[in-house]
């Protein structure tokens, strides 16, 4: 798995609904996220798709979804991805979802209505959850009982890589998965992305450690 540094503008007309935006912050949040993980990634959004205005021009600009304190907002909201990278401090990097993945099980339309609603219901970022999906250490205790940091899923909020991994378990993307227990960086090692991601912005020196690896299905429960 190999990262190639790329800009945005060159990016930006490659990019597809259902493609992984991963950041690497540098606030206290996003290092605390970071060290609890042990890796480069602190939060995750996704491209929910492209708009082209009705103008004849052929301009166009990518939306991502993400949840997320940001401009005032807290949890689920939209905006232009072009703006979260010239704001935004830190690491940034776009892993493309594989074209296996993309031509037999993704369904954009359910992965759009699925996405777009929590949006428009303006559904909270969910702080308790967050914090424990990077705790697995209390995940599982004896006799296959679920320990005190372990998530049930529960989409009356979300935090992140909840979002991001409901809107690809309903788009038919992965099979059934704890969404409520997927960590950022959980998500950037789901094998289900093309071979390659890319650097967009940030330390060149950061890298998403075993991008690409792990099976969607350990997720499950």
């Amino acid at each position: 798995m190999t990262v190639e540094q790329l800009d945005y503008m060159t990016a930006r007309s490659r990019m597809k609904a259902g493609d992984v935006i991963a950041f690497g912050g540098k606030g206290h949040l996003s290092e605390i996220i970071k060290l609890a993980t042990f890796s480069a990634v602190s939060h995750v959004g996704t491209v929910l798709q492209t708009q082209i205005p009705d103008d004849n021009s052929g301009r166009f600009f990518n939306l991502i979804i993400e949840s997320t304190y940001i401009d005032g907002c807290n949890g689920v909201s939209i905006s232009r991805l072009s703006d979260r990278l010239d704001a935004y401090v830190g690491e940034l990097w776009w892993l493309p979802l594989s074209d296996v993945i993309r031509q037999a099980k993704f369904n954009q339309q359910a992965f759009f209505d699925f996405l777009f609603d929590k949006a428009q219901r303006r559904i909270e970022y969910d702080t308790p959850q967050a914090i424990k999906s990077a705790l697995d250490a209390l995940d599982r205790l004896p006799l296959g009982m679920h320990g005190p940091t372990y998530n049930h899923e529960d989409f009356g909020k979300f935090f992140c890589s909840e979002l991001v991994a409901a809107g690809l378990e309903k788009a038919g993307s992965v099979g059934k998965v704890n969404s409520a227990e997927v960590t950022p960086i959980d998500l950037c090692r789901w094998q289900i992305y093309q071979d390659k991601y890319y650097q967009l912005k940030g330390n060149t020196d950061k890298q998403i450690s075993r991008f690409n690896t792990l099976s969607p299905a350990a997720w499950d429960d």
